[in-house]
């Protein structure tokens, strides 16, 4: 759950980040912001701010914003009928992005696992993506991100979203966030 307030402070948090990366929102996007707090209450630590310009049956694309060492949590884009699952590119615009896909473990990642959380995550071949520089998911490969100590932007391109279809790895989550009045 998250308070109006607080989804509202995030939103604005966001479309401030975007605007330091040089991405320029409309009034109309800027009150479509969502904030993702995957039901685990502790947004600064697990969550995920992001913008959809664009989703339909053969492409999506999206601004993703984490909060500084905010981690968007392991999760895969299974097969949805006739489709594998959704590819993605991942080209970061502002910050540090740490991000990790199935393969051969890196020794020593340089994210932190959000402590409680430890046991859903299981995937730590780290990608390290800075301003510039891109990286593209497989369908249906499990893989999770964190910002460094800037925070992060993040452009997505992508096949179609089908976002209530994800699958986490924590059990606990809840992909679509509850928003509560003051």
């Amino acid at each position: 759950m998250i308070k109006r307030s607080e989804l509202r402070a995030a939103q604005a948090r966001t479309a401030d980040a975007l605007q330091r990366a040089g991405i320029v929102l409309t009034d109309a996007e800027r009150e479509q912001i969502e904030v993702a707090t995957f039901g685990l209450d502790d947004l600064e630590r697990e969550g995920l701010q992001l913008i959809t310009y664009e989703n339909n049956d053969r492409y999506c694309a999206k601004e993703l914003v984490l909060f500084p060492r905010q981690t968007c949590p392991e999760h895969r884009h299974p097969p949805v009928g006739d489709d594998p699952g959704k590819k993605e590119t991942f080209r970061c615009r502002r910050g540090t992005v740490y991000l990790y896909v199935e393969g051969e473990p890196t020794q020593s990642i340089a994210a932190s696992l959000p402590a409680g959380s430890e046991a859903y995550y299981t995937v730590f071949r780290e990608i390290v993506l800075r301003p510039g520089e891109q990286y593209t998911i497989p369908p249906n490969t499990k893989h999770w991100f964190q910002a460094g100590e800037d925070g992060a932007v993040v452009s997505e391109f992508s096949s179609t979203s089908r976002d209530e279809y994800d699958i986490f790895t924590d059990p606990r989550i809840e992909r679509m966030p509850v928003v509560v009045e003051d």
